[in-house]
């Protein structure tokens, strides 16, 4: 954790109600999901704590690009994005960690009548939703935004309601949040799960019976659950991701029809794709971009962002997204007094604060999300991974 030893302050936990006094969590899984529910919890007085088999945000959540927006044509998404990023504002801060304001561009090129129109009636609908979007063509995009080329754009959509975050350090602050409101923080601490009644084991074998265990350990939830012997309907897949050196400021993109997206970084600009529409090994699955990832992207960032295109690679990687047969997450109760938080599409950190707080105010006693109710599928269902950042993911 960085910029404060005492980060809870900085985001208001000097206080807290009674709901959850006496009631005993566990939450597997420090990532940014994780931690924002063991906060939520460790603030209405639950006994929480919060387990994870490394370090805080030292898997998905540390490898994630951190765009958060609100840029999404169905209701409740558009609810819980705004809410979301609400969240990471009231949070951010000089002692915690940045939140960063920056439009968000998602286009389609005029080759592309099928995306450009998928775009239209998305920012329709966003409107209908009173969510903050506009559709500019190719001239308009180039007048706001000079450093994009938009010779080739049919048609883009702008949300305003829109930035980026240190993943780590908003999982760290979080984190350290919640122990400040009594959690406590088991890391380097891989535990099993089990249901009926609720428990972990711990590696020595040692066995923590509570009220609620809380499962949002990203790729390994699904095995947890198999432990616990509760299947789940998800499947995680690979994705890589890069950081360049080069001159962005503004906005963050998503090229539907090249399939990739950038956002501005500190040490440059962030950039993904390559996205694997099978599923992967959480265990075995290889961290490192493939050989040609790093330059293939490139060539499509330069050809969206010519004044980038001669910074020096900084460093490449690959990570791990959830999917489900509807492309929803599975967000509730699972069994009495088993929770699970996963399947998020690659959208789970920008939702993390809204969704870690809906599943905290579920293990209340709340009435949870009913459209992400896990128990919706019987686990066992054959569906295909597709990706989340795609035009009917927005």
């Amino acid at each position: 954790m960085s910029g404060t030893d005492d980060p809870e302050l900085a985001i208001g936990v000097d206080a807290f109600t009674e709901q959850g006094v006496g009631l005993e969590v566990a939450v597997v899984g420090a990532g940014a999901v994780g931690a924002t529910a063991a906060y939520d919890l460790a603030t209405e007085g639950a006994d929480v704590t919060l387990y994870d088999r490394d370090s805080v945000a030292s898997d998905a959540t540390g490898r994630a690009a951190g765009i958060c927006y609100d840029a999404f044509a169905d209701g409740l998404d558009a609810d819980i994005a705004s809410d979301a990023i609400e969240r990471f504002r009231a949070f951010s801060g000089d002692d915690t960690f940045p939140f960063v304001e920056c439009p968000y561009v998602w286009l389609a090129r005029e080759d592309d009548a099928d995306g450009a129109d998928a775009i239209r009636e998305q920012v329709r609908r966003m409107q209908d939703n009173d969510i903050v979007a506009f559709e500019m063509d190719g001239d308009a995009l180039a007048d706001r935004f000079p450093t994009l080329r938009t010779d080739d754009v049919a048609v883009a959509g702008i949300a305003g309601a829109a930035g980026y975050t240190d993943p780590a350090r908003y999982t760290a602050c979080l984190a350290a949040a919640a122990t400040g409101a009594g959690a406590t923080l088991e890391t380097d601490t891989p535990v099993d799960v089990r249901a009926d009644p609720p428990r972990v084991v711990r590696p020595d074998g040692a066995v923590h019976e509570v009220d609620a265990v809380l499962v949002a350990a990203g790729a390994r939830t699904k095995q947890l659950l198999a432990n616990a012997g509760i299947s789940l309907a998800m499947k995680p897949y690979r994705v890589q991701a890069l950081i360049a050196n080069g001159d962005l400021a503004e906005p963050m993109c998503y090229d539907a029809t090249g399939d990739f997206y950038l956002r501005p970084h500190a040490d440059g600009f962030l950039a993904g794709d390559g996205t694997e529409e099978r599923e992967a090994d959480p265990d075995a699955y290889d961290r490192d971009a493939d050989p040609n990832f790093a330059a293939d992207l490139r060539e499509q960032v330069a050809h969206r962002v010519p004044g980038i295109a001669d910074g020096d690679l900084d460093r490449a990687w690959a990570g791990l997204c959830t999917a489900t047969p509807d492309r929803d997450p599975l967000v509730g109760q699972v069994d009495g007094g088993l929770y699970v938080a996963t399947g998020f599409q690659g959208h789970g950190f920008m939702r993390a604060p809204a969704i870690g707080e809906r599943v905290a105010e579920e293990i209340l006693g709340g009435s949870g999300v009913e459209a992400f109710d896990p128990t919706r599928f019987d686990g066992d269902e054959a569906f295909d991974v597709i990706e989340g950042m795609a035009l009917d993911g927005n």
